[in-house]
């Protein structure tokens, strides 16, 4: 049995939905440990009948240079869509100009944005500077709410496993587990209508002093100034839990799980389970205020997503040209046939006019047509796609690739390394006890054909070993652009920065569809009580 919280924390049941007033402003937003918008772009995203914003970002904080110019640019073009100027925003993303010719161009948006997307690392060092900012930022606002979650590397199991074995006493100090407390701090003196909170699942177990941190964060929550010794800032929150797959009973207590949305469940391409958060301020809830659970929707595969997106190759590395790489697909194929005959006859005959030639690039012209929600990814102003780029691969990867989605093509399955003929097997010392004891089965992983992707991680940044492409004649991995739309990124969101450092800003973001579903429940019982 699921072990039960016994903080003050309550399943909070909502009443059929009413009709949600007209209100004349919106909802400031503060947006901690933002990376590159993911869920200040849900958030934002939502819109009353009237086109205007339910939630208005004013303040999102990062501390990466990249992630942050991404975000800067975001805000930048949601104020030049309300306006209809993005002419020079769309000639940027396409390369005809420099992102000094857009800024320049509208001095006035750029102003704005530099005001609300701010460079910084939010921690003890700098907290005077990050309250000022959020009480500037929020002047005026009778109701706003903070969003976002704290790093996540010293939650995460692959993470903590990592920092453990290599140093457990430095794993203990890591300041990084108490980046939350900072989180509370703002909650504890500034005192937002609301708060959501993200981390990844495995916070639910980590523990620190041999003590469980979730039960820990949760009771923090409820009191956070209490729980900083601030015991004038004695305001207290209700947590709540917006999983559909929540207990009907309002009485009942939570357990951690209850917590935990699944995004596969929610119309998200995606096998991305996060621990999700909302806090409501007590002393603005009324007898029968009501936030609704998500609605569970109907699973959405990856090629629902990306297989409108243009056919390109990998490259091979040291020297790559389209015949060396070519000419290295059909000796892997030969070498494939003589062992397994099936794998070898899904990957066609691999001739020239059949394989992809090009390599995209950070603007591929075309058109998009993604057979899943085009009402969300679509913008036909942009004429194409963005961050759209293959990366290298060694002769030995591309083999390996090419034999992976062949094999997971035929049997239904991502293949297991033991899966793998010996020629292709890693050169590791340890690589027979590793087959031996079953260890670094999912060293590589082909995501399948009607299915979700699984977990887009900032691995992916590191090599596309977990994110190996179904289609065995383009041979690689997937693109920032691939991982964008499993993340659920529109299409004119454009990742700022080396192709490493785009991989990672998509990799850590939380899916903004996933975003959008939360701020709607947020924003109807908000409107019931302000």
């Amino acid at each position: 049995m699921a072990a039960r919280l016994p903080y003050d924390v309550a399943i909070v049941v909502a009443d059929s939905p009413s009709v949600r007033p007209n209100r004349a402003s919106a909802y400031a937003m503060v947006d901690l440990f933002a990376g590159p918008g993911g869920m200040c772009e849900g958030f934002a995203s939502l819109r009353r009948s009237d086109d205007t914003r339910v939630f208005q970002p004013v303040l999102s904080i990062e501390k990466e240079p990249w992630a942050h110019r991404t975000l800067r640019l975001r805000s930048v073009f949601r104020r030049l869509r309300d306006r209809q100027e993005t002419t020079a925003y769309y000639e940027y993303t396409r390369g005809t100009i420099q992102l000094e010719d857009l800024l320049a161009a509208h001095p006035e948006q750029t102003a704005l944005a530099d005001k609300e997307a701010w460079l910084a690392e939010v921690g003890p060092s700098n907290h005077e500077e990050v309250a000022a900012r959020v009480r500037s930022a929020i002047a005026g606002h009778r109701h706003w709410i903070l969003v976002g979650g704290p790093p996540c590397q010293a939650y995460s199991l692959v993470g903590r496993s990592r920092m453990k074995g290599s140093d457990p006493t430095r794993f203990e100090a890591d300041h990084r587990h108490f980046l939350y407390r900072e989180y509370l701090r703002l909650l504890a003196e500034h005192a937002p209508t609301a708060f959501v909170m993200e981390n990844v699942k495995g916070l639910l177990s980590a523990t620190h002093a041999n003590q469980p941190m979730f039960a820990r964060i949760l009771k923090d929550l409820t009191t956070p100034g209490v729980s900083l010794g601030l015991d004038h800032l004695d305001h207290q929150y209700k947590l709540i839990t917006v999983s559909p797959d929540r207990p009907i009973d309002s009485t009942q207590s939570l357990s951690p799980q209850d917590f935990v949305l699944r995004c596969e469940e929610l119309g998200i391409p995606q096998a991305r389970h996060r621990v999700i958060i909302v806090g409501v301020r007590r002393d603005v809830l009324h007898e029968g205020f009501a936030i609704g659970a998500l609605e569970r929707r109907p699973s959405v595969s990856i090629d629902e997503v990306i297989s409108d997106l243009p056919r390109i190759r990998s490259g091979i590395t040291p020297t790559d040209s389209f015949q060396t790489w070519a000419a290295a697909l059909r000796d892997g194929k030969k070498r494939i046939s003589s062992e397994m005959r099936k794998v070898s006859r899904s990957l066609g005959s691999l001739r020239t006019r059949e394989l992809p030639h090009e390599r995209g690039g950070q603007f591929v012209a075309g058109a998009a047509a993604p057979s899943h929600r085009p009402d969300w990814y679509l913008d036909p102003l942009i004429g194409g796609f963005l961050n759209h780029e293959s990366r290298g691969h060694m002769l030995g990867d591309l083999h390996r690739y090419l034999f992976l989605s062949g094999y997971a093509a035929v049997s239904g399955q991502s293949p297991t390394l033991k899966d793998l003929p010996k020629w292709l097997l890693p050169k590791h010392a340890n690589i027979e006890f590793a087959l031996k004891k079953g260890m670094f089965n999912d060293r590589f992983r082909v995501q399948r054909y009607g299915h979700p992707s699984t977990t887009v991680t900032s691995h992916i940044s590191k090599d596309g070993h977990y994110f190996i492409h179904p289609d065995p004649r383009q041979c690689r991995s997937l693109t920032v652009r691939e991982a964008a739309r499993l993340q659920t990124f529109p299409d004119n969101y454009f990742f700022e920065g080396p192709r490493t450092s785009q991989y990672i800003q998509v990799g850590n973001a939380v899916p903004p569809l996933l975003a959008v579903q939360i701020a709607e429940l947020l924003g109807h019982a908000l409107d019931t009580i302000c």
